[in-house]
């Protein structure tokens, strides 16, 4: 990978770890499902006017937006609100390799090697690991929140599979279209309309600051910029920089939250994140990356 393509690579891990913390800074203030809401209605809005739609079945494109906004957003910003940590969420949030792996077994009919095996056995183990936690950064609610949010993580793999597009930008503008609405009608069902009769007195800057950021920095220019880098340079290259989305997850939280990164922490974030790196690893990474640098 050029150096050039490298260092971009590292921003945009950087711009998604650290969105954990902004998330964190929306939701402290206004309704979850509202601020997620919100982000997915600005990063749809206009941007689907100037990309073309994906020449794909409709069903996948609301599939997509139903499970990307509910399932992965939706909940991961819940969890947080919840009181979850914004460093821990973006740690537990890995465990989607887990699901990963059974969903690839059980739809796709995938084999699963001794090498993935292992790595989902570190996860597993640095998930136990966090129920040792004393400090709050990890509760029953949040965690229910987040293994939600991981394992609809791993179903966005799928669908993408399914839909079979390789339009990977306008599919997911497009898809996320249908985010907003079943989000809007969440917030009302389990929160009523006061929700969003209290808005207007909520909205300040901070949480127009968290919305924007989550809408265009991190999806919109966060995911043409990697759309790019996977166009160009082989999957085995490019998974290795995702591996540094919850180290800048934790980074954020430390600098923004001042969060505490105790031995047992310390100990579930290796272990999950151990997990990732050996069920993803590949000889030639190193090799590869060294000769193209």
């Amino acid at each position: 990978m050029r150096t050039k393509d490298l260092l971009l690579g590292i921003s945009i891990m950087c711009l998604w770890g650290f969105n954990f913390s902004v998330i964190k800074l929306g939701a402290d203030q206004i309704n979850p499902i509202l601020l997620t809401a919100l982000r997915f209605t600005f990063a749809t809005i206009p941007a689907v006017f100037f990309v073309r739609r994906p020449k794909v079945a409709l069903k996948y494109l609301i599939a997509y937006g139903f499970t990307f906004g509910v399932g992965v957003w939706g909940m991961m910003t819940s969890a947080i609100t919840a009181g979850v940590s914004a460093g821990m969420a973006g740690v537990l949030m890995q465990l989607s390799i887990v699901s990963s792996l059974f969903l690839g077994w059980f739809y796709l009919k995938e084999r699963i090697s001794f090498q993935k095996k292992i790595g989902a056995l570190l996860a597993l183990l640095g998930l136990l690991v966090s129920f040792q936690l004393q400090d709050g950064s990890v509760n029953p609610t949040g965690l229910v929140l987040v293994l939600i949010g991981a394992f609809s993580w791993s179903l966005i793999g799928l669908i993408v599979k399914k839909a079979n597009t390789k339009e990977i930008f306008a599919f997911s503008v497009w898809g996320m279209l249908f985010a907003p609405v079943p989000l809007f009608a969440l917030a009302l069902l389990n929160y009523g309309s006061e929700v969003f009769l209290q808005l207007p007195e909520q909205i300040n800057a901070s949480v127009w600051f968290s919305v924007l950021f989550q809408a265009y920095p991190t999806t919109l220019l966060g995911y043409w910029l990697w759309n790019r880098l996977i166009v160009q340079y082989p999957l085995t290259t490019t998974a290795q920089l995702t591996m540094l989305t919850p180290v800048f997850g934790m980074i954020g939280s430390m600098i923004f939250y001042q969060e505490d990164i105790d031995s047992v922490k310390f100990a579930a974030a290796l272990l999950i994140l151990s997990g990732l790196l050996v069920s993803q690893w590949q000889n030639r990474w190193f090799g590869s990356s060294v000769k193209q640098a």
